[in-house]
């Protein structure tokens, strides 16, 4: 089995549909995929409706939270996305993406960069605006060749010029809110230190010991330094290890598959979750 257990569509800030999505996984020789948009459950039913025969669908998020004065994602897994304390709070997150997209393209401005927020927008449409939206509107003016050139201390990394705050979940309340809605819970991309300052292993064993189910290790912003690392953490806390690609589409040069999940790991999450169930391709 190929296991990709995250990847993002244009609900949040991908560049495939939800059903791009999925029969591009098809299409990759995966047999199950996550939808993990950025704190949104919104292509749930499009990737549903078009899920290809052979495919099966894992229903998730990323979550934004931040400890420590320190951003993190939190991959949140086959929990009940109607549970209304948990969706209470990615509204939250989801209603201040504006205000802090338009406050990083006002920093940008100051610091000589002529994007817009009308731009930005554009590039956003319906999906939940981020980073990656400003990001791609620096591309398109020619500031930087790539959107990762742009998650830089100079741009738009944590802490970069350009970066703005945004309500983000405490991990720890993530945590007890998605083993509420019966979900399963994955600590995404902990060492990728491009993006800025890290988790400490201190507060990564406090998670665990509070609930954390996993950590993600095979993905493209770790090497194999970093990866050795977290198997040993891993090891030692007692934490499932996963590997995704974090697909976003033309967005990241990273393919859908190039990462995966060991097939026991994906086992064990399916079998701590109770919030939703891996739903089964039949040919959308």
């Amino acid at each position: 089995m190929r296991i990709d257990l995250h990847t993002h569509s244009t609900a949040s800030d991908g560049t495939d549909t939800p059903a791009e999505l999925v029969r591009n996984a098809a299409a990759a020789g995966l047999d199950v995929v996550a939808l993990t948009d950025h704190d949104s459950v919104g292509g749930y039913a499009e990737a549903k409706a078009a899920l290809p025969a052979g495919l099966t669908l894992v229903t998730g998020a990323e979550l934004s939270c931040r400890v420590g004065g320190v951003s993190m994602h939190m991959l949140a897994y086959l929990f009940d996305p109607d549970e209304p304390e948990l969706a209470r709070e990615r509204e939250l997150v989801r209603d201040d993406r504006v205000p802090r997209a338009q406050s990083m393209v006002a920093k940008l401005q100051e610091l000589g960069v002529p994007v817009t927020w009308e731009q930005v927008a554009r590039i956003a449409g319906d999906g939940a605006v981020g980073r990656p939206h400003v990001a791609a509107a620096m591309v398109e003016l020619g500031v930087v060749e790539t959107v990762s050139d742009a998650f830089t201390p100079q741009w738009l990394a944590n802490d970069g010029r350009a970066y703005a705050e945004k309500h983000e979940l405490d991990p720890f309340d993530a945590i007890r809110l998605v083993k509420a809605a019966g979900g399963v819970t994955v600590f995404a991309h902990p060492l990728a230190v491009k993006r800025g300052r890290t988790i400490p292993e201190s507060v990564i064993a406090d998670l665990a010991a509070a609930g954390l189910d996993g950590i993600e290790v095979d993905h493209m912003e770790h090497d194999d330094a970093a990866r050795g690392r977290l198997r040993g953490l891993a090891a030692d806390l007692g934490l499932l290890t996963t590997g995704s690609s974090d697909y976003h589409g033309s967005r990241k040069t990273v393919a859908l598959g190039e990462y995966t999940t060991d097939p026991e790991i994906y086992g064990e999450i399916v079998r701590r979750a109770f919030g939703a169930f891996p739903v089964p391709g039949a040919g959308g």
